[in-house]
Order: C-alpha cells, then sequence, then structure tokens
C-alpha cells in the first residue's frame, strides 16, 4: 500500500527552512540505503523509490530477473509470479516488484529514519552556511543566550554563534537577553575554530550543530561599517574610508577623503555638533574616534594623524618608513597619549613607524647627526 509523505516533507521542509525538493531527495535516498541494507543488496540499481508528488504515494520497487530457477529471491523471480506484476514477462527480462514498507521491518525503518535526518541536517547546515558567509564582514544584532567560560553565544535567530573572550572589548559586560551587535568575523563549514596566540593554539571554538560563527566588536572593521551605517555620503562613495585604527573601547583614528574639494570629509563623517561620531562612540562603549583627513602625502597625513598634538617639525626616513616628529614640550604626553597610545594609532593607521620628540630634542638629535 503506497504511503502519504507530502505532508511530512513539506513540514520538515518548513521548520528546516530548506526546500521540499531536498527533503524529498533525502526521504528517497534514505529510503533506498535501508532497504538494500536489509535485503543485503549490493547492487544500486536493484532498487527503485520513487514518490508520485500529484498523487501523494511513495513505492519501493525491486528490481528482479525472471529465471526458471530462483536461487536468490531478492535478486530473481519466477515466470508465473513475475506475470502478476508484468504481464510481459519472459526469462532474463527485469521485472519490478513492488515492496510494501512492512516488509522492511523495524530496522530498515530506523536506518531510513537516521539517513533522512543526516541528509537533512547536512543540507540545513550547508544553507546556513551559504546564508552566513553571505554576511561575513557585516554587523548583526542577535540576543545574548548563555555564556561558555568568558565566550558569548548569541542568538541570531535561525543560528547560535560565538562572540570569544578575544574579540569583545574589555569593559563592556553583558547578561543573558540583552541585545548585542557585532561583525562577522568569519563562517566557516569546520566543526571547529581555532583561536591562536603568537602562532600557537590558544583554545578550540565549538557548537554543536551549524556552521561555526565568529563575532567581534574589537576589529577595526566593525568601526568602519558603523561608519557606512551612521553616514550616507559613504555608501554613496561621495567619502572614502582610507584607513581605521583601533583600540578597541578606548580609542581610535579614523582616515576619510574626498575627491570632491567642495565636501569636507571629516565635517561629514563627525556630523552635525559631532551627533554622528558619538553615534558610534556609544555603540562601543564611548570608544573616542579621532576623524582626520587622508592626504596621499605621508608627511600631511602622519602630521595630521598626531593629532590632538601639534607637530612642529619632522623628519622623514623613507627607507625605514620612519619618521622623527618635533611636538611642544608641553604637548610631548599629549602627542604619546596614556599608555602610548595616541602613537601607537598613528602607527597603526598610518603605517610608519613614529618617533616623538619635544623640540628641543629632535634639534638635539639634529645636531648630532649633522656633525
Amino acid at each position: 500500500m503506497p504511503v502519504k509523505l507530502k505532508n511530512v516533507i513539506e513540514t520538515v521542509a518548513k521548520e528546516k527552512n530548506i526546500p521540499e525538493e531536498v527533503v524529498e531527495k533525502a526521504l528517497k535516498e534514505g529510503i533506498l540505503l535501508a532497504v538494500r541494507k536489509e535485503f543485503k543488496i549490493k547492487d544500486r540499481d536493484a532498487v527503485r523509490v520513487l514518490f508520485d508528488k500529484n498523487k501523494d504515494e511513495l513505492k519501493v520497487v525491486l528490481r528482479k530477473k525472471v529465471s526458471p530457477f530462483v536461487s536468490d529471491p531478492i535478486s530473481e523471480i519466477a515466470l508465473e509470479e513475475a506475470k502478476n506484476y508484468d504481464e510481459n514477462a519472459d526469462y532474463g527480462k527485469i521485472v519490478e516488484v513492488p515492496l510494501s514498507l512492512e516488509d522492511l521491518g523495524r530496522i530498515a525503518l530506523t536506518v531510513a529514519k537516521d539517513v533522512i535526518s543526516q541528509k537533512v541536517a547536512k543540507v540545513e547546515r550547508d544553507i546556513l552556511y551559504e546564508e552566513f558567509k553571505e554576511l561575513e564582514g557585516k554587523i548583526v544584532t542577535g540576543t545574548v543566550r548563555r555564556f561558555e567560560n568568558e565566550d558569548i553565544i548569541v542568538d541570531l535567530g535561525r543560528l547560535e554563534v560565538i562572540l570569544p573572550a578575544e574579540e569583545q572589548i574589555n569593559k563592556e559586560r553583558y547578561s543573558i537577553g540583552d541585545r548585542i551587535r557585532a561583525l562577522i568575523l568569519k563562517v566557516s563549514k569546520e566543526s571547529s575554530y581555532v583561536i591562536k596566540e603568537k602562532n600557537k593554539v590558544k583554545r578550540v571554538l565549538r557548537l554543536s550543530k551549524g556552521p561555526i560563527v565568529i563575532l567581534s566588536r574589537t576589529h577595526p572593521n566593525m568601526l568602519k561599517k558603523l561608519l557606512e551605517i551612521e553616514v550616507p555620503e559613504i555608501v554613496e562613495r561621495e567619502i572614502e574610508i582610507k584607513a581605521v585604527a583601533r583600540e578597541p573601547g578606548e580609542r581610535a583614528k579614523v582616515a576619510v577623503y574626498s575627491q570632491d574639494k567642495n565636501i569636507d570629509p571629516v565635517g561629514v563623517v563627525v556630523g552635525f555638533k559631532g551627533s554622528r561620531i558619538q553615534n558610534i562612540s556609544n555603540e562601543l562603549s564611548g570608544e573616542k574616534i579621532d576623524v582626520i583627513e587622508w592626504s596621499e602625502d605621508p608627511a600631511k597625513f602622519i602630521i595630521r594623524a598626531i593629532s590632538p598634538a601639534r607637530a612642529k617639525k619632522y623628519r622623514l626616513l623613507t627607507k625605514e618608513k620612519r619618521v622623527e616628529i618635533a611636538v611642544p614640550k608641553d604637548e610631548l604626553s599629549l602627542a604619546i597619549g596614556k599608555n602610548g597610545i595616541n602613537a601607537k594609532l598613528t602607527h597603526k593607521l598610518t603605517g610608519w613607524h613614529i618617533d616623538i620628540l619635544s623640540e628641543e630634542d629632535f634639534e638635539r638629535v639634529q645636531k648630532l647627526k649633522t656633525k
């Protein structure tokens, strides 16, 4: 008796959010493998699984050879019996014999169920992988679901993802149920993600199902994407972000540029009374953001990047890609920044090694070099 499966296929497809064709194919493949295992059939072509969508009927048939002497009832059939299925049956011909699902037995049905589950799960993982791979490098919003050691597991609706401790802003604290925005840093088909430190494995992250998706709130691209969201002129390409440097949660520098001389890129990005940059700063737990106009002239760019300190003199050492900068003595600590943060960010932003000196020390070094 044919088995009705249309509703089952529709339900599974809806629950897993995958095409009905995928579920149907997995179902047929599962039944096929179960029958072959139950009856120890090596030849894949000896079994056919047929599903008629219009009639909502599933049939399983064994292809048997008509033989005068039946030694193997699984692969052979007597002529008299064969004519019950094909009136034109004759010796040597192949006859398709319907198999009731009851004949499969409890073991076969269990195998079919397992295979179907595995295949549907694999397809579901593949679909989720492709879906989230397209979101790699973009910002998403999710809900804090739980904590695993210092890592945060975030629910994005269809998938639970990881915000590792290394990708969190240190001073931020979350509770279960909090909303959280983060950059999708990495999407992997692998069942685990390795965090390395100085080329050595620090630890391995795993989730029970689905692709591994790693979030970040510390990556420079997090700030870049927030700027794109807040400043439409960047998306419209009137303004270009040339470089981003961050000390997450503390301070950041952003270099912007516009080919249109009538546009003030810094002013546009900062916004009226600093409104745009303040919104982003609030999202990043008060991270102070310096917006700097980029220049193809490295000296001009570096001098702007060292702000809020004022560079009085400079000396470029091009071969070493290093620059010596002289600032007023009372601005030396400002130029270096707390724990060297301003000098460090200037280096990250420009790619040049920065030596910051007082004007007096700058002149003294210069005199020594000329002797």
